[in-house]
């Protein structure tokens, strides 16, 4: 079992910034952040490997970055440059599984409760 725990959501102006954290209750193997906007399906913003390895929504590149402490079993995910269209509930989400994050497509098996990202105009 893995239990997560999300940080670092709030309310933020356009063109902020915001830095969300996603603490594990033990070593897991790979990470992803998600989110979901009103009225709209979830859709995937980023993944990290424990080793180091990253993918991002294409549109979010540049402006995204995920990143993980090990040590701390702790994952995060910086947003920059935030506009309206990036409010949402933003998921974390993990495996303990090296098999599972190493196949062909992620399926992470714990997730968190979300945290609000909410950005004004």
């Amino acid at each position: 079992q893995v239990q997560l725990a999300e940080s670092g959501g709030g309310s933020v102006q356009a063109g902020g910034s915001l830095r969300l954290s996603c603490a594990a209750s033990r070593h897991v193997w790979c990470w992803g952040w998600f989110r979901q906007a009103p009225g709209k399906e979830r859709e995937g913003v980023a993944t990290i490997m424990s080793y180091g390895t990253t993918t991002y929504a294409e549109s979010l590149k540049g402006r995204f970055t995920i990143s993980r402490d090990v040590a701390k079993n702790t994952a995060y995910l910086q947003m920059n440059s935030l506009t309206p269209e990036d409010t949402g509930m933003y998921y974390c989400a993990a495996d303990p599984s090296f098999g599972v994050c190493s196949g062909p497509e992620l399926r992470f098996g714990y997730w968190g409760h979300g945290a609000q990202v909410t950005v004004s105009s």
